[in-house]
């Protein structure tokens, strides 16, 4: 027999059996497919979901024309806050292995609303992804035919809108049945395209080291580059900041997938600074191989080319790679079609733990029983990313553009108060060693209040219309109505779903005192 604080939903003696063991702190098991990933498996997901080849090629262009020589040094200052935020969910996942990660780990350190907008935070941000990376992937896909086929007119195709849009849903329905059908599927579909990203990138990078000097512009390599303080204007570190962030993003996919992972309380936290120790390095060594080769300026291949530095691979690609740069396309097009398919695992997890706990309705706490996945999560994800995308594109391609920009917002917000709630959940600990004291305090703490101040900084940026695609409405910004707009929804649907589910919102079902699942044999 299976007692629970408070029930959630109808289970079999069966599954409950299968769930089996009990969990500390009070977070109750899924149902989910549990022993199904290792480490490494947990690494790459975390990997995959960053997208490290995509984040390259769209970053390195905008970064370079923000704080020049200076990338490699801002990439470091990004890859700060997301070590320490990431020892705060190592942290609190040894101590509740839980999928909903932030959203759980929050309510119960906060309380019910914090904890359930911090899941939110999570959530939209992620659809965000999605619609993005779908898009991506549909572009490079009609750029890679193009190339293939020596056609201008396969690849102009990813132009159309409805081309364009109906090849974005068709990848979003392929990667939500691919993650609807389990973690196996998803972790040797990872391992390919992993494998491959990343080959082709130190590809890239001989190359670049090979043929430095051999443009105009090219850079001398200098230790100054490491140098953050270098950077002439605050103003440009913080928006060159902002896009470092924002390219580590994701790597909490691997805690997500804990009640699937082999050993569920050390495993996740350690594949995730695993994650993040290699995502750095192959940002250094890229950022300062393209400086190398083809130098910041604003001309030809530089990195600061307006004309080319949305997607900087697709002008290095043949003068650094020649006739194999046709590779370049395939790794991006391989790192956005891997990332948008474990891009699905967060949000649907979330919702998945945010329906169990009450928070959510409950049609979504149902596990496949096949393929013990969180189905009909996974679907809705996949619908309101299609659905996002295509009336954000059909609205106007600026404001497609702008709610990439605001994306940055939703990412500081969730991390922050995550970092915070290690802190604060662990209050009374701190004091009984120096380990505690620095991985559950100092660190979460140093790293929320440095996000802190990043979304601080970007909420006024945002305000000025000049942001982003440069579209505003009554004066303020598009970005900033887009990135608080969506904060409010996620404050009004709070409010509904209070009258739905007042138990949750009382505190009555998940908080520090909850008891764990016990089960009696």
């Amino acid at each position: 027999m299976v007692q629970l604080h408070t029930p959630t939903r109808p289970r079999s003696a069966e599954q409950s059996a299968e769930q089996g063991t009990a969990r500390s702190e009070g977070v109750t098991a899924k149902g989910l497919s549990g022993n199904s990933v290792g480490l490494v498996g947990s690494a790459v997901i975390g990997l995959s979901t960053v997208a490290p080849v995509y984040c390259l090629t769209s970053t390195l262009g905008p970064t370079a024309g923000e704080v020049g020589l200076q990338m490699p040094a801002v990439f470091l200052a990004g890859f700060l806050p997301m070590l320490l935020v990431a020892f705060a969910y190592r942290e609190l996942n040894r101590a509740m292995p839980d999928c909903g990660t932030s959203f759980t780990w929050t309510v119960k350190a906060f309380g019910p609303r914090i904890g359930w907008m911090c899941g939110w935070g999570l959530v939209i941000a992620t659809i965000i992804v999605l619609s993005n990376l779908a898009g991506v992937a549909s572009s490079f896909l009609y750029l890679l035919l193009g190339d293939i086929t020596g056609s201008e007119r396969v690849a102009a195709i990813g132009d159309e809108t409805v081309p364009h849009v109906l090849t974005v849903l068709a990848l979003v329905a392929v990667a939500t049945a691919v993650s609807y059908r389990g973690i196996t599927t998803t972790k040797w579909f990872q391992y390919a395209l992993v494998g491959l990203q990343m080959a082709v990138l130190a590809g890239f990078v001989v190359m670049a080291f090979a043929k430095a000097g051999d443009v105009s512009g090219a850079a001398h390599f200098s230790w100054t580059w490491m140098d953050p303080f270098s950077v002439t204007s605050f103003a440009a570190f913080t928006a060159g900041l902002s896009l470092s962030i924002f390219m580590y993003w994701g790597w909490d996919a691997c805690l997500t997938v804990n009640e699937e992972t082999r050993g569920s309380d050390r495993t996740p936290g350690r594949a995730a600074l695993i994650s993040m120790v290699v995502l750095v390095g192959s940002y250094l060594v890229t950022a300062v191989a393209a400086q190398m080769y083809a130098g910041v300026g604003d001309r030809g291949v530089g990195l600061g080319n307006s004309e080319t530095n949305d997607n900087v691979f697709a002008a290095l690609a043949e003068p650094v790679m020649g006739p194999f740069g046709v590779l370049l396309f395939v790794a991006v097009l391989a790192s956005a079609a891997a990332s948008l398919q474990t891009t699905f695992l967060p949000v649907a997890r979330t919702v998945l733990a945010m329906s169990t706990y009450g928070a959510m309705p409950a049609s979504f706490a149902r596990v496949h029983p096949r393929f013990r996945t969180p189905g009909r999560a996974t679907v809705a994800a996949g619908v309101a990313t299609g659905v996002f995308y295509t009336v954000m594109t059909l609205l106007s391609k600026n404001v497609l553009v702008d709610t990439i920009y605001a994306l940055g917002l939703m990412i500081c917000f969730y991390y922050a108060l995550t970092a915070f709630a290690c802190a604060w959940y662990f209050r009374r600990e701190l004091l009984r060693d120096v380990r505690g004291f620095v991985y559950k305090g100092l660190l979460p703490v140093l790293g929320g209040g440095l996000l802190t101040a990043v979304f601080a900084k970007t909420l006024i940026d945002m305000w000025n219309p000049a942001y982003g695609s440069g579209s505003a409405v009554f004066g303020i910004g598009s970005v900033f109505l887009i990135g608080v707009g969506l904060l409010l929804l996620g404050a009004v649907l709070m409010v509904l779903m209070n009258r739905r589910s007042p138990a949750f919102f009382r505190g009555d079902v998940l908080t520090r005192e909850t008891p764990a699942l016990v089960v009696e044999e």
